[in-house]
Formats: C-alpha cells, structure tokens, sequence
C-alpha cells in the first residue's frame, strides 16, 4: 500500500491548487480559459543552447505567425556564473538573440516589466526556484526547461509557490516529444507493459548525477510510462548507468545512461498488441508547439505529479547507487525531501 508520505504531499498541496485539483484520488487538470495575455516572450538564461534554438524558432522572418504570434522580445542573461561549460557561452549566445531583435536586460525585475509570460532557461537547476519565484510574485506563466529544479526539495516549494499563487507552470524535457511517441499514446501497441530508454548522460559535480543530462532519457521513459513507479535500482561504472524501475501494476521500466561510445537518443516500449521502437530525437520544435499552446491555456501538458516523480526517481537511482546497488522506495525519497522542505512560500 502507498505510503501517506507522498500521497498526503500531493493531496494537500500540488494538486489543490492552480488549476489542479483531486477527485476520487485521480489527478485531474481544471480547464482554464484560453485569455488574450500577450504575446511578448522572456528569456532567463542565456547559458544554453536552448534559448538560441527557441530564438531563431519563434524570431526568424520567416516563420511570421507560425507560433500564434509570439516572439522572444527580452532577455536575461543570468544564467550560471558557477559552471564554467554554461557560463562560457552567454556572450556569444547574447549576440546571437539580439541579432533577432531581443533586447537584453540587466535584472529578472526589469525583464517582467517587458513581457507577458516566461521561458525560464537557465541551464544550472540549482538557480531555477530562486529565478521561478520572482516570476511566480509577478503571476506570469513559465515554462521552465529541464531540470526544473537541482532537487525534488526545491521542486516541492516551487509547486507549492505556484499553486498558492495560482500561476501555471509547466516543465518538459524536448525528448518527451520523441518520434514515436505520439504513436505509442494513442494506442498503436494497445497497452503498454513496459519500456526502455536511453540517452547521454554525461555529469556535472554540481548536481545529482542523472538531474545534468540523463534526464532527457528519464523523461522519455515516464512519457511512456506514465507515474506510478514505486523502487528503483541502478548498476553501472564511469561510462554507464542502468536503472531499473519497478511500476505499481508490476510493469518495469529501464533507462540506460551512456557516457561512453556512441551517445544517442531511443527507446522501446512494449505492449499487449505490439512493441514500438522509438525513433530520432525530433529537435525543439515539437516542445516549444507545446509551450505555446500552455502560454495560450494555462494547462501544461505534463501534470505536477508526473514531473515531480521524475525528479523522485533520479534522486531514488542516486541512493541506490550510494547503496551499491540497492532497491530505493521513492517513498522514502519523498519522505526525506519532506524533510528538508521547511519555511514554504506564505500565501
């Protein structure tokens, strides 16, 4: 049985608030009216690749109205000043987006004042509920790219802002756009008995191992999966992970972490009717079709609980890893996150 830990978290507060709400112990998403908001983007973070490729997407001449009419009109660098691979490229990047009309700014503060909703970038995690929660204050919706915080801690304060505040938000790795995947959901293989993915998953010393990068292959995994998992394990060296996740209805599901040899993105999913191999990484565009229509309703296409689980099971695979080896309840996870969380954001 379910430990109250985690269920009790979700009840009383991600899922009570800000357009999500429980009903007979089912997650359901409140539907909120598409409002005329705006159309003015803002970017925090110019440290990734990201906030370029989302720039020439929505920015470039070409595409005029493509998106519904949004455009990136601002910029906030910062950004991480601590790692030097993201650091490193925030004035080139900065160059790059001003050659598409953005305007770069000096503070979170000001960047509000410019725009209507936010696309929170910045590549180093442990800054993003720092970041989030001015934008929270200001009651702009966000996207916020992967992860969306250093540590399910920091996640459960964020959803518990959000919520208080009744400001959407919503957090997605592009690989859970992956070619294939649509397919997979709506049902080509009947029900789906269990999967495995994989992707790169190199490491930075400043967050937990799988938070970096092996997150995209994690995300890829729950997107066919869905929530639900109860224990992991992970086995590997210097140059590969495995985790190994046990579901509640006893489905199983792997992702495989590669730091070594050819890095590539992929997957299979299993079902009762047929099994489906995943195909190539579909680049940013499926993603950020899905950010706008978020920027346009206020519903993200990933609930709370599912973004939260995926943050419980890489912090799970690291305690396995700590434990050689072996089998973590992300209850226990949540319960040791509870733990830290203390002075949550006042009404």
């Amino acid at each position: 049985m379910e430990s109250t830990n985690r269920r009790n978290f979700i009840e009383r507060t991600v899922l009570t608030g800000a357009g999500v709400g429980i009903s007979g112990g089912v997650l359901k998403v409140f539907g909120h009216s598409a409002v005329n908001i705006g159309k003015k983007i803002g970017i925090i973070g110019l440290d990734t690749s990201h906030s370029v490729a989302f720039t020439k997407a929505l920015n470039s001449p070409e595409v005029k109205d493509a998106y519904s009419g949004y455009k990136i009109v601002a910029a906030f660098p910062y950004g991480s000043r601590e790692i030097l691979s993201s650091s490193e490229r925030i004035p080139g990047y900065t160059e790059e987006v001003k050659k598409y009309g953005v305007e770069i700014v000096n503070s979170i503060s000001e960047l509000l004042l410019k725009v209507d909703v936010i696309m929170l970038e910045t590549n180093d995690g442990r800054l993003h509920l720092e970041q989030a929660l001015q934008v929270i204050k200001s009651g702009k919706r966000m996207f916020i790219d992967k992860p969306v915080t250093a540590s399910l801690a920091d996640a459960i304060v964020l959803y518990e802002a959000a919520k208080k505040s009744g400001v959407p938000i919503f957090s997605s790795s592009s690989l859970r756009y992956i070619t294939g995947m649509d397919d997979v959901l709506a049902g080509s293989i009947g029900n789906i008995s269990g999967a495995e993915t994989y992707s790169p998953a190199k490491l930075e010393k400043t967050h937990p191992d799988l938070f970096w990068y092996g997150i995209h292959g994690v995300e890829t995994l729950f997107a066919a999966m869905g929530t639900g998992c109860k224990r992991v394990v992970r086995v590997g060296d210097e140059n590969t992970d495995l985790v190994v996740g046990t579901w509640s209805d006893g489905k199983i599901g792997t992702f495989r972490g590669i730091r070594k040899g050819k890095a590539d993105y992929g997957g299979t999913v299993f079902g009762d009717k047929g099994i489906k191999i995943l195909g190539s990484y579909a680049g940013y565009n499926p993603l950020l079709e899905q950010i706008i229509h978020f920027f346009e309703t206020g519903i993200s296409p990933v609930k709370p609980e599912e973004t939260l689980e995926i943050l419980a099971f890489m912090e799970g695979a690291d305690l396995s890893k700590a434990n050689n080896g072996a089998s973590v309840e992300l209850d226990a996870v949540w319960k040791m996150a509870l733990g830290k969380v203390s002075g949550l954001p006042e009404r």
